[in-house]
């Protein structure tokens, strides 16, 4: 009789764990089936924003590679806007959250349930990072065309100025040499003709 009741707890047993396995191994399934859901109802919400924003990404100047405009994979789906911007969906399934990360930490940009609010928020991101972007150009094309302007001044004047000294100097010196030479002449005529002149009667005491 013992020996029976042995066999017969064993198989109880052995029945219990199997169930046991069994039931774990639906749950597993169960939950399993419940994450791949969720993952494909984000995907499926993201796919439609991307959709909606395909204008607005379609128009960012094809020089510009720093947005990347793709839904990744993964356990948590996401609709990356650049390297460090991306949307992704909340744990109710229907949030739409525009997220940024930045040296502080991850901002929130914009959160709504709608669609429209979020997707206007991130083109009002994209058209911020192609305005930044031209700005960032044009400072650097000034920049350097104020370096050029600011070069060209500062080496001209000083030669001018030396050149405009050099000619007023030599008109001086000119007219300096003209001067003595008059006063020289004068007083050469003076000593040859002395004798002509006094015997005119011209007299030069007081």
């Amino acid at each position: 009789m013992k020996d029976a009741a042995e066999t017969i707890s064993q198989a109880d047993q052995s029945r219990n764990l199997s169930d046991a396995i069994r039931d774990v191994k639906n749950a597993f399934a169960d939950r399993d089936d419940v994450v791949v859901d969720m993952r494909e109802a984000h995907r499926m919400r993201l796919e439609l924003l991307a959709a909606e924003l395909a204008p607005i990404f379609a128009d960012v100047p094809a020089d510009m590679d720093n947005f990347d405009f793709a839904v990744s994979s993964g356990l948590q789906p996401r609709l990356w806007i650049d390297a460090v911007s991306h949307v992704a969906m909340g744990r109710d399934r229907r949030t739409y959250r525009f997220l940024k990360d930045t040296r502080i930490g991850r901002v929130v940009l914009a959160e709504s349930t709608e669609m429209k609010p979020v997707a206007d928020q991130v083109t009002r991101y994209v058209a911020e990072r192609v305005i930044e972007r031209q700005r960032m150009l044009e400072g650097g094309i000034e920049q350097a065309a104020g370096l050029k302007r600011a070069l060209v001044p500062e080496a001209e004047p000083p030669l001018r100025s030396i050149k405009r000294r050099k000619r007023w100097s030599a008109f001086l010196s000119g007219l300096g040499l003209i001067a003595a030479g008059a006063l020289v002449g004068l007083a050469v005529s003076i000593v040859l003709f002395w004798d002509r002149l006094v015997a005119m009667g011209l007299s030069f005491r007081p």
